[in-house]
């Protein structure tokens, strides 16, 4: 698909074949819509009265909805606009610009293998990003070890693997200035290719990403569940990997437990090399802390130091937070670092990185968002098979999640708690039947996990 004519002649051709859809109305009120231009996450169509459009939105909209989901594979807004009286129909938009020159993204030169702080719980991804870059070959080339390509990079957040990734970025562009190197993340890589869509760019867009001599994507898990940014990405990754162009990829989790991500992309990433960074142990932790206290001129003693390294454990990012506050106090206190200052901005960090409680409300909320219904539906009597998943997903959730009883959860949605064991079991059969279901729960929870 190269425009947005083109994708929207494939969400025509979805509706046309929807069985909730009659002949008469797909041509009365659907076949004539069309298509004006797809904006982030919102597709504008156009029409000629408000009385059609008024009627589309109220009939049509979840058909809509549901066809652009399967066509591009996430989900979008719909607006339509009405030709003689919309003033966001404009005759000219400004196209963005995919230029195939060599660049890179605007890196941080303070992220670089020199600053890094080694420890048994990244030496290995430490190890095989200086391979990648090549910054001990002594001739200065930059050659793709294909036992390296791709590098996936995976951990949890904060534990140092966009530090790599940038490292790779700065050792590479200082041996060779012009290489064509391109750092992006996956949401980055899906926002350019909805504009490139939307401008019918995609050739440019193309010649941008598969020209590159270096491809780094961070957070890459961010491109799963969405068929057309897949589809894309497998193809770029082929283009590039056949070429023998170096890969380096990021994500919070292994390939293998990436929900929705397509089998052969997941393969794919299994082609080079896959390893892991661990939360740091104490002596990593003492030393990140010491070294982010000797960057910025503040004197640490070894007993603060100690205390910060004891309490914060799991997230570099806390670690070199705590420090970086510590450091703003004494500049605009003029407050001496002390035990009861570290203390207290630990204390400050951990409370402004935890997660949003998890509540009940949260639960029947997300649940309603993965479902496309609304909170209220689940708390309804309405049986429709959706809303009825849904209703059954939430008393799993909320038996799973809070330790609610059956009465309680009876209570909570207003149902005979006599039906709640019985629902909560038809969902943990479904899980281990249908993997849609077991990934759509994971995903559930995970959200409610990361707040």
């Amino acid at each position: 698909m190269e425009s947005f004519e083109e994708v929207f002649q494939n969400v025509l051709n979805f509706c046309r074949t929807d069985p909730s859809v009659s002949e008469i109305g797909y041509n009365k009120w659907i076949k004539i819509l069309q298509p004006y231009k797809l904006e982030g996450n919102t597709a504008f169509l156009l029409t000629d009265s408000d009385f059609i459009k008024k009627t589309t939105l109220e009939v049509y909209e979840d058909l809509l909805k549901r066809a652009f989901l399967n066509v591009l594979g996430f989900e979008v807004e719909i607006r339509i606009l009405v030709r003689s009286k919309d003033s966001e129909i404009k005759t000219e938009d400004t196209a963005p610009s995919f230029s195939p020159s060599p660049q890179s993204s605007q890196y941080n030169n303070s992220l670089t293998f020199e600053n890094f702080i080694k420890g048994k719980s990244n030496e290995l991804a430490y190890a095989f990003s200086i391979a990648v870059a090549g910054k001990n070959d002594p001739s200065g080339e930059l050659s793709t070890n294909q036992a390296f390509n791709p590098l996936f990079i995976y951990g949890d957040s904060g534990l140092g693997k966009t530090h790599l990734m940038k490292a790779i970025e700065n050792e590479v562009k200082k041996k060779k200035p012009d290489i064509n190197l391109i750092y992006t993340t996956g949401e980055n890589f899906m926002n350019e290719l909805v504009k490139a869509i939307e401008y019918k760019q995609t050739i440019a867009f193309h010649d941008k990403y598969r020209n590159a001599d270096f491809l780094l994507v961070d957070d890459v898990q961010s491109i799963a569940g969405k068929e057309r940014i897949q589809e894309e990405f497998f193809h770029t990754f082929n283009d590039l990997y056949n070429l023998g162009k170096q890969i380096v990829l990021t994500s919070d989790i292994a390939p293998s437990k990436i929900s929705k991500l397509e089998n052969r992309i997941r393969s794919r990433f299994s082609l080079g090399v896959q390893v892991d960074i661990q939360p740091p142990d104490f002596e990593t932790r003492m030393a990140i802390v010491k070294r982010k206290a000797e960057l910025l001129d503040l004197q640490l003693s070894d007993n603060i130091a100690r205390i910060i390294a004891e309490k914060i454990k799991t997230n570099i990012r806390q670690l070199e937070g705590t420090v970086n506050k510590m450091k703003a106090l004494t500049t605009y206190t003029n407050e001496t670092p002390s035990i009861s200052m570290a203390q207290r901005v630990i204390k400050e960090i951990m409370i402004e990185n935890q997660p949003a409680e998890i509540t009940v409300d949260r639960i029947i909320a997300e649940v309603a968002s993965a479902f496309r219904v609304t909170p209220e539906d689940i708390r309804s009597t309405n049986r429709r098979a959706n809303i009825s998943l849904a209703r059954k997903i939430t008393i799993y959730l909320l038996k799973e999640i809070k330790g609610m009883t059956y009465m309680q959860i009876g209570e909570e949605l207003g149902k005979n708690h006599s039906t709640m064991t019985i629902h909560y079991q038809d969902v943990v059969e479904m899980m281990k039947k249908n993997s849609d279901i077991k990934e759509t729960v994971e995903d559930i929870i995970k959200n409610l996990k990361d707040g």
